[in-house]
């Protein structure tokens, strides 16, 4: 087997998580990522970046030279069905994490593991060997009668086994069985501090009973979701996606599972994404309201207003905070660990927290704008507000590393520019709505301003476009955002002829990149592929603009690249790979958009009442 084929696609992963944290599982049966105790912490099973020293718990037939794999979601849940397929019989292995209670212990996690053999007979081989502390950390291994225990000196992981196990050398353990039809063997995985507590089996009954409550949990959090549209299937999946990316204690939303899952394959372009972006803030916002999923709103709001309330010196946010509001994310490189496909560094942290990153003050008074409108904001966090603004008053006008956090020195970036006449436009409307005391006049000036300023030098006569920043003869997909934010109309020439230039320069078929590494330097060597959630956004730009067979048929293509069970990974190579950290949240949260504002014009067009044809910028 070559180095390259001992890696999964990552396409070939489906997510199961219980709110704290969550492991990928492959196609074939082999859990090759999951953080204990939670999203960020570091890799138990590490695998998916190292083959040989990351760490992996797999069960599968032992012979699977002639076995067709299959996943599934069981119908609206986060519970994962994976088939093995042969001609001497057909099994399945349930795989899911039982929701967290409130008030257990915090490294107290559960992986419930159910093999069942449809018909036929198959021999099985079962392999867990974690890998604690992405693989840096030895751990002793202590075998019982039902199962063995892996001893860390942070925290232990105990398996159950109904089958008996045998310790390998390199820390793990091993077993062998053959099923035969209708038999079945319920496996469990434990994290705890409790070292001497030894494994338990999991009965019938026990199985059972984690099995019902994590399905009715699941099935009555998506029944809350008012999406009834054309693509119900894809959001419904999309806002179960956004939900196990949540992480319960504080509401913050992650943007990806994982770290350093490569832009491009052998490249340098790996970054860890197991944080909280304020970028993602409005977004998220949005799409969880427009859902209906108020709950989950109102937490992550609960997230930002702590945000707003805990400022750098001088007034300042970070681009991206830890999920419990963490705000120093040093970034290191894990030099041990080969990385997906060679695609080396492996980096956790990162640096882009330090970064000037402008437009985040726009994302974060749109997403106060939008939850405003749901429900008041506190006077208290207008006053933050207000210190917010009165930064940005000063500043708005410097060159910054902008949305995609180049590493490429400051610029003057069209989206950063963007984003500030948001913060200040919707800092506005809220006075206008609240009347709130509030420098009206002053920030009326500035949005006009900025407004003006982006109409003139953001603007390239000669390409007939806004260009990536000033000066820049480059185009940059996050323009299509100039659209969504309601700076210009759906009409706008301007805006019309930039999206025919980004489908000219930036589209490959329905898919889009962020910008053309040739034309606009960002620092880093090597190529990425196509953006998903740009390629998300053109779909609602030429929805809003009317332009609805078009959108139609890019959504539906868009559609096609996702993976077998409905997720995205960041980005999407030509070849319809998967690429970047996965599953992303930026991702699905444009998906979500797209397929809401497409919808709702092709029922106005058709002349059908929208039945969640709520505004939430009015």
């Amino acid at each position: 087997m070559s180095e390259e084929q001992k890696y999964l696609p990552i396409e070939d992963y489906a997510l199961i998580g219980n709110l704290h944290t969550v492991a990928l599982v492959g196609k074939n049966g082999s859990i090759d990522w999951c953080c204990l105790p939670r999203f960020d912490a570091p890799s138990v099973f590490g695998a998916l970046l190292d083959a040989k020293k990351g760490g992996f718990f797999r069960i599968s037939p032992t012979d699977m030279s002639d076995v067709r794999c299959q996943q599934l979601y069981l119908p609206e849940t986060n519970i994962l069905l994976t088939r093995f397929l042969s001609q001497d019989g057909v099994a399945e292995v349930t795989d899911f994490m039982p929701i967290k209670e409130v008030g257990t212990p915090t490294r107290d996690h559960k992986i419930i593991r159910s093999v069942t053999m449809v018909h036929g007979s198959l021999s099985f081989t079962l392999t867990c060997q974690p890998a604690f502390n992405y693989a840096r950390d030895e751990h002793r291994v202590e075998m019982s009668e039902s199962g063995a225990t892996f001893l860390h000196q942070d925290f232990h992981l105990r398996l159950s086994s109904p089958v008996a196990l045998e310790q390998n050398e390199q820390g793990g353990v091993k077993a062998t069985f053959t099923l035969h039809k209708n038999e079945t063997l319920h496996f469990l995985l434990e994290s705890s501090q409790d070292g001497k507590q030894e494994p338990q089996p999991i009965s019938e009954k026990a199985y059972q009973k984690a099995f019902h409550q994590t399905s009715h949990y699941w099935q009555n959090w998506l029944s809350q979701c008012k999406y009834q549209g054309r693509w119900r299937e894809m959001v419904q999946r999309s806002a179960l996606v956004l939900k196990l990316l949540t992480y319960a204690p504080t509401g913050a939303i992650v943007a990806a599972a994982t770290t350093s899952l490569p832009e491009s394959i052998g490249g340098e372009r790996n970054w860890d994404y197991r944080y909280t972006w304020i970028r993602d803030a409005s977004f998220s916002l949005y799409s969880l309201l427009t859902l209906g999923l108020t709950q989950e709103a109102e937490a992550f709001m609960g997230w930002l207003d702590d945000r707003c309330h805990q400022l750098n010196d001088g007034g300042t946010l970070q681009p991206m905070y830890g999920i419990d509001g963490e705000q120093k994310l040093t970034e290191i490189t894990l030099d041990h660990l080969e990385g997906y496909r060679q695609s080396r560094p492996v980096r956790v942290g990162n640096g882009a927290y330090k970064q000037t990153q402008l437009d985040i003050y726009g994302e974060m008074m749109d997403a106060i704008f939008i939850f405003n409108n749901h429900e008041a904001i506190s006077y208290d966090l207008w006053l933050h507000v207000r210190n917010l603004l009165d930064w940005l008053a000063e500043h708005w006008q410097e060159p910054d590393e902008g949305i995609w956090e180049v590493r490429g020195g400051p610029k003057h970036f069209l989206h950063s520019r963007l984003m500030s006449w948001v913060a200040f436009d919707r800092a506005i409307r809220i006075t206008r709505d609240r009347g709130w005391p509030a420098p009206t006049e002053k920030w009326v000036e500035i949005r006009s301003q900025i407004y003006e300023q982006i109409m003139d030098e953001a603007w390239n006569e000669k390409e007939q476009s806004f260009v990536q920043y000033y000066g820049s003869d480059a185009v940059d997909a996050s323009a299509l955002l100039l659209m969504i934010t309601n700076f210009t109309g759906t009409r706008e020439p301007r805006m019309l002829s930039t999206i025919e230039r980004i489908k000219r320069q930036l589209s490959e078929g329905s898919l889009v990149k962020r910008y053309s590494q040739g034309a606009a330097d960002d620092g880093l060597e090597g190529q990425e592929g196509t953006f998903s959630a740009c390629s998300f956004w053109l779909v609602e730009d030429l929805a809003r603009a009317g332009k609805l067979d078009e959108a139609r048929l890019r959504l539906e293509k868009l559609l096609s690249y996702s993976n077998h069970v409905g997720l995205y990974a960041e980005e999407i190579s030509p070849a319809g790979v998967a690429l970047g950290n996965y599953p992303q949240a930026f991702t699905h949260l444009a998906l979500i958009t797209a397929c809401y504002h497409l919808d709702k014009a092709l029922n106005i067009h058709l002349g059908h009442a929208h039945p969640t044809s709520q505004n939430l910028y009015d």
